[in-house]
């Protein structure tokens, strides 16, 4: 049980948070390194009511997150050497992808690579909380394969993806839906594979989210969901604030809806 003792050093709201299935994390982006922006998106997610904040891996930019938030920070490369520094500036938790930011050039990460990546990672950090993100250019099978994979490498945490391969063609709700579909298969397609593992990590679902679908990851198994670009594309505080507010009731009323057991 390491990757259990791992997630014991999380501050108790967020292991809270993940033990309840209600986790949010806020994604300012992995290659976004504008601090003014940053700190925008960290402020939104901590008034929100937000429990995580993921940025760019920079130590200054941990510093200002925090600050801003009052939030645990989790730390998104691709470059296992760049994590300690963030880990040494605060960094609760390190994250590897997730890739959409690569895919519009043509970078694409397969199962030996994020194997790889892991394996560096955990070398390097033996101790720190490790949350990797399985690739949705895979087929299905081969994401839960890798899922399970990764796990046995040292990772506590899985995160699916899939916003930038989902084609939604429809407006408001259905197309909200359909912008999701591939996180949600993934989600639940690898929350069983590791279940079926025997595999504790818990399972986040990311990319191509909105308050529509938060509850829909949940119910496929997800402990917890992440959203970026439904906050940071905006550019008003206020109105950041009401979004994450709405992401957070949205999980929130699902919680009290169905208690977990």
């Amino acid at each position: 049980m390491v990757a259990k003792s791992r997630l014991d050093q999380l501050p108790s709201a967020l292991q809270a948070a993940l033990a309840e299935r209600r986790l949010l994390k806020v994604i300012a982006g992995l290659t976004n390194f504008d601090a003014a922006a940053v700190e925008r998106i960290s402020q939104a997610a901590g008034q929100g009511g937000a429990d995580l904040i993921d940025v760019a891996c920079d130590p200054a930019l941990v510093r200002r997150a925090a600050e801003a938030s009052q939030l645990p920070i989790c730390v998104s490369a691709v470059e296992p050497e760049l994590f300690p520094a963030a880990v040494a500036a605060g960094a609760a938790m390190v994250e590897i992808g997730n890739y959409d930011a690569f895919y519009p050039q043509g970078r694409i990460f397969d199962a030996a690579e994020v194997l790889e990546l892991t394996r560096r990672t955990r070398a390097l950090l033996p101790q720190v909380v490790l949350s990797v993100t399985v690739p949705h250019v895979l087929p299905l099978d081969q994401q839960e394969q890798l899922a399970v994979d990764l796990v046995a490498a040292g990772a506590d945490i899985i995160q699916t993806e899939g916003g930038t391969s989902a084609k939604p063609f429809s407006a408001g709700t259905l197309g909200l839906i359909e912008k999701a579909a591939p996180t949600l298969a993934a989600a639940h397609a690898i929350s069983r594979a590791l279940a079926a593992a025997g595999c504790e990590a818990p399972v986040l679902c990311a990319s191509g989210l909105s308050a529509v679908t938060l509850p829909l990851a949940i119910a496929a198994g997800a402990a917890g969901v992440g959203v970026g670009s439904a906050v940071n594309r905006l550019e008003d505080p206020l109105a950041m604030v009401a979004v994450v507010r709405g992401l957070q009731e949205a999980l929130a009323a699902l919680i009290t809806a169905t208690p977990v057991a």
